[in-house]
């Protein structure tokens, strides 16, 4: 298929493709180095200013929600470059099961014979999730406020962050004082940060996310196709250099229940953390009606890492739950006490589900009914 002359395009090839795991991460890392662009120190004034504001939202906070104080961890206030770096494999839960699921892709039924490309074939899948998972941490790093704003608990780190040429940008955005921003982003990424430090909540994320991926399945007929046609080695290089096209070539289902599980733990785990930062915010900051509806609108906005998510793995976060979460919070203390909504983070089976986060009552009639009258 190929002549001696493209050896040295094989052999650069062969080396990118090269990986240890069901994900290529040393082309992730590059990819993101990429998208994420140099890190920007922080100016040290405004650094301090964050860490000053998160001990007063850490104050605030204690006096709105009984869920403990971790081990106090500095705000790292971060540039978009560094904390992409420091949080490459942070969403790995992510990524790795569709790394799994396409590792054995020179196995599947109906392979075409690619001669002297087949042996860069067997990690091809790693390459293209490596591919997307670093381009997902680099529109991130463009994208996300702090940690809170992804969404997703982290697995290698509990460490709070803030992004604050991000922060930044949302104020100028808005029209809405910057110190105002600053501290409604330390109040965020505390409330964060209390939550993911609740003993069963990261492993209740994997929980669901595992049981979700376990029922993915994932079309590659576009791409066995695209292989087949190709007569050029550095086709391959080129379609693995447009992110946007291969994720394209695949195409992923899962079943509707197992999402709506993950959906209802994203929505209420921000949904609640949006009822503490209001709690325990608003006599600080005039702009909170502003500043809430402002991030509630870019909830609904198209964002190319759930856009991503969606199409290679069937995984809709669908963030704009989290009005939701907030609503059924809401409701539940008013109805019942705080001490009823706080019995959610008793056990992982006392979260509500999708559509319970609607039906407060029927969260009510299986999680309180011995306890409660309705």
């Amino acid at each position: 298929m190929f002549g001696m002359e493209d050896e040295g395009l094989f052999e650069q090839l062969f080396k990118m493709l090269q990986s240890s795991g069901p994900v290529n991460w040393n082309l992730a890392r590059e990819v993101t180095k990429s998208l994420a662009g140099q890190p920007q120190p922080i100016d040290p004034t405004v650094a301090e200013e964050y860490r000053e504001l998160a001990h007063v939202a850490e104050v605030r906070i204690s006096a709105v929600t009984q869920l403990p104080s971790p081990e106090p961890g500095e705000l790292n206030p971060t540039d978009r470059a560094t904390w992409a770096a420091e949080n490459q494999q942070s969403f790995r839960i992510l990524v790795e099961p569709l790394g799994e699921k396409l590792s054995g892709l020179t196995n599947i039924d109906g392979m075409p014979d690619l001669g002297d490309m087949g042996a860069m074939l067997a990690p091809l899948g790693p390459a293209l999730i490596g591919m997307q998972a670093g381009t997902m941490v680099g529109f991130m790093a463009h994208r996300a406020l702090g940690q809170f704003d992804t969404g997703i608990p982290a697995m290698d780190h509990d460490r709070p962050y803030v992004i604050v040429p991000n922060l930044d940008d949302f104020a100028i955005d808005h029209g809405i004082d910057h110190r105002q921003i600053r501290l409604w982003g330390a109040l965020h990424e505390v409330a964060f940060h209390r939550i993911m430090a609740v003993e069963w909540v990261r492993g209740r994320f994997v929980e669901l996310i595992t049981a979700f991926y376990d029922t993915v399945e994932i079309d590659t007929s576009d791409l066995m196709g695209k292989l087949t046609g190709m007569a050029d080695p550095m086709e391959l290089q080129r379609m693995l250099g447009e992110s946007e096209d291969a994720t394209g070539l695949i195409q992923a289902s899962a079943d509707a229940d197992r999402l709506a599980d993950v959906q209802a733990f994203t929505a209420f785990i921000e949904g609640y953390a949006d009822r503490v930062v209001r709690m325990a915010g608003s006599e600080l900051l005039p702009n909170i009606d502003r500043i809430e509806a402002a991030y509630n609108l870019r909830r609904t906005e198209p964002d190319k890492t759930e856009q991503f998510l969606q199409q290679f793995a069937g995984l809709k976060l669908d963030r704009a739950r989290a009005a939701d979460g907030e609503t059924f919070c809401d409701e539940v203390a008013e109805r019942w006490g705080d001490d009823a909504l706080n019995r959610v983070w008793e056990a992982p089976e006392n979260m509500p589900t999708l559509s319970e986060l609607t039906d407060p009552i029927g969260w009510n009639a299986r999680v309180l009914l011995d306890e409660t009258s309705l």
